[in-house]
């Protein structure tokens, strides 16, 4: 019985420590704000907060933006690499042809493109968060 008990709290020990990993690591996507650009188009700046641990030279999202009515206007590529580890960096982009007001909801459809530096591409849609602080949500 005195063995199990030590052996017993390394697990414990042991899965905490991988819980509190799991709860570490994670990119936060954030669109942050929009605004027209003048010409029928709407800008996007989204704020990428990098705290996995790893520099990205690889990171591209597909957004589907979904207008007025709910209804998916367009699907929209973007390249946001790179992602330096430890950082918060912005981005800037232009969706053409629909006025932000326009824009009801930003989903992300697919995440084309996940590699950290110097290794393979990855799934990165367990360690994504998404926010908005714009009028429409950003959303999965």
């Amino acid at each position: 019985m005195r063995t199990i008990k030590p052996l017993a709290a390394a697990l414990v020990a042991c899965f905490c420590g991988m819980a509190a990993n799991a709860e570490t690591g994670r990119l936060a996507v954030e669109l942050n704000k929009v605004e027209d650009t003048g010409e029928g188009g709407c800008r996007a700046f989204f704020l990428f907060r990098n705290e996995t641990g790893n520099s990205f030279e690889g990171f591209e999202m597909s957004l589907a933006i979904l207008d007025g009515q709910g209804v998916i206007d367009r699907l929209l590529s973007i390249d946001a690499a790179p992602l330096p580890v430890a950082r918060t960096t912005l981005k800037l982009f232009e969706i053409p042809q629909i006025a932000c007001t326009n824009i009801s909801e930003v989903l992300l459809h697919e995440i084309t493109s996940c590699k950290p530096q110097n290794a393979e591409e990855t799934d990165c849609f367990p360690i994504i968060d998404l926010s908005s602080r714009a009028a429409a949500p950003l959303v999965k």
